[in-house]
């Protein structure tokens, strides 16, 4: 079930809210991980629910109350890829997938499109890189909390740019290989509607233009 949430940054302001309340059932969040939720004034996610950002810089949300249909659907999908790190890795591509299936018919983003920043006009329907680092890093840490991630670790938003080497900024959400610590990006932003989210090393993804 899906609640549609206004645009509410404006109002929080002109009411001196300067973070969000935090949620009963709230995760341990690292600090980088917090501020995610804390820069927008928005709640972190918990077992049963998370918002969804979209209009560029969580200008818009709805919030995401998991069924227990989600709950199996979502099982099926990480189960199938317990084997390895590997085939976590794939299954938590289709995973992404499900979840940019799941809220497009609320938030309107079945048309969204790779790369969506202000020159593509049209945020009311699109994730920035901003939108969609909250929004993956949030369903991680919930299929996390569900005990779905057998072989990572929801690890810390990464960042690059580089203005003098023409590198744009830009951001992505980030599992941790238990075995080995190496890092991996999980980037919904440079592929369009249910396309898998770019899945690499994180050393190669800050290389990425």
């Amino acid at each position: 079930m899906f609640k549609p949430v206004f645009p509410i940054i404006v109002i929080a302001a002109s009411l001196g809210f300067m973070s969000a309340v935090p949620s009963a059932s709230a995760m341990q969040l690292s600090p980088q991980q917090n501020e995610l939720y804390t820069s927008v004034s928005i709640n972190p996610p918990s077992s049963s629910e998370m918002t969804i950002c979209y209009g560029f810089v969580c200008r818009r949300r709805a919030t995401l109350d998991f069924t227990a249909a989600d709950r199996k659907a979502l099982t099926q999908i990480l189960t199938a890829g317990k084997a390895t790190a590997v085939a976590e890795r794939a299954a938590i591509q289709k995973a992404v997938i499900w979840f940019d299936r799941r809220v497009a018919p609320i938030v309107g983003t079945a048309g969204r499109v790779s790369r969506a920043d202000i020159r593509s006009g049209a945020d009311a329907k699109n994730f920035d890189c901003w939108d969609s680092t909250r929004n993956v890093s949030s369903f991680l840490l919930v299929l996390q909390d569900w005990g779905l991630l057998k072989h990572h670790t929801v690890g810390n938003p990464r960042y690059r740019g580089n203005i003098l080497a023409m590198q744009l900024p830009h951001n992505t959400a980030v599992i941790v290989e238990k075995e080995s610590r190496i890092e991996w990006s999980v980037d919904m932003w440079t592929t369009r509607y249910l396309q898998p989210p770019d899945v690499m090393l994180v050393e190669q993804w800050l290389k990425e233009e």
